[in-house]
């Protein structure tokens, strides 16, 4: 079976195409043939051995954690109905990237009639995050929302949730390309976060006022230059550190200034939603309602290419493998 494995930390040139033993669907589990596999920012920290949010995989491995495809068989316990159909499945914190998974059934979520699967893919992860972290912020209609690196894969499903909820949106990127896709997608303003004047334009477009609620996936310099865009009684909401630095706030300076600092912790209590969020943008998809981007796929044994776009700022929206 092809798969791609990580032979040391370091960088995508680790990740390096094998082979390995088909896997065998144990007692709960179903085989799933591989047709798509997600990738997260997270993974490629995982991969540098520089993540401080899950365990360090013991070497060689094979990354990745979300598939899409088709069950093939099922193991002991599993209704023989779940062969055959097209689905999204977990497998685990390491083992995606390889033509064939085995799944624990209960992860298992069917991709719905009218979705492809690289679009499940690409909603999966992202879409039931950026609609927990939609849900935890309390948009209210009218409100000024920034959304950085608004033109990744879950910085554009922010921007459209936002959207939807009402939100006044601005989106921050890097490059004419990204930002025009923030506006394609329905942003108020796009804003290029590599100005030097960035937060001036954000303080301009907002009549001074600043924004009301800020999605901080960046960290760094520029989550910092977000939080001082936050208005009183704002909501300040991080999920990521994509500059390798999470945004700290400390609990006085958020008094002071009025506004609501909602961790990343907020996403420990995130997995046991993520299913049924990912039920519910999934069918926001089919009804037009989202629109998951694909920028970049990349065939199973050019996985070091995918990683070396995401982390070189170059990916638009989601990046996937194919198989």
């Amino acid at each position: 079976m092809r798969t791609v494995q990580a032979v040391r930390f370091g960088g995508p040139e680790v990740l390096v195409p094998s082979e390995a033993p088909e896997p065998v669907p144990g007692a709960g589990q179903v085989l799933v043939d591989v047709a798509v596999v997600g990738i997260t920012f997270v993974e490629t920290q995982i991969r540098r051995g520089v993540d401080q949010w899950h365990p360090r995989p013991e070497l060689p491995y094979i990354p990745g954690g979300m598939v899409a495809g088709r069950v093939i068989a099922v193991g002991d316990g599993v209704d023989p109905g779940w062969i055959g159909r097209s689905v999204l499945a977990d497998a685990g914190s390491t083992g995606a990237f390889a033509e064939r998974v085995a799944a624990d059934a209960q992860s298992l979520i069917p991709v719905p009639d009218g979705l492809g699967l690289r679009e499940a893919a690409a909603l999966h992860s992202d879409g039931s995050t950026a609609t927990g972290l939609v849900e935890g912020a309390r948009i209210a209609p009218g409100q000024w929302v920034l959304v950085e690196a608004a033109a990744g894969g879950l910085g554009s499903l922010l921007v459209q949730l936002a959207r939807s909820a009402g939100a006044r949106v601005i989106g921050i990127a890097r490059g004419e390309r990204k930002l025009d896709l923030v506006r394609d997608l329905g942003a108020e303003a796009a804003i290029d976060y590599s100005a030097p004047d960035w937060t001036e334009q954000v303080l301009r477009v907002t009549g001074g006022a600043g924004v009301d609620i800020v999605f901080d996936g960046v960290g760094g310099e520029i989550g910092r230059a977000a939080f001082e865009l936050t208005a009183r009684h704002g909501r300040f909401s991080v999920h990521g550190a994509s500059s390798g630095r999470l945004t700290v706030i400390e609990p006085e300076e958020a008094q002071r200034r009025g506004v609501e600092v909602i961790g990343v912790e907020q996403l420990f209590g995130f997995r046991a939603r993520m299913r049924p969020w990912a039920e519910q943008v999934m069918a926001q998809a089919v009804a037009g309602r989202v629109r998951p981007v694909v920028g970049q796929t990349f065939p199973l044994e050019r996985a070091a290419d995918a990683h070396a776009a995401i982390e070189g700022r170059s990916a638009l929206g989601k990046t996937l493998l194919l198989v």
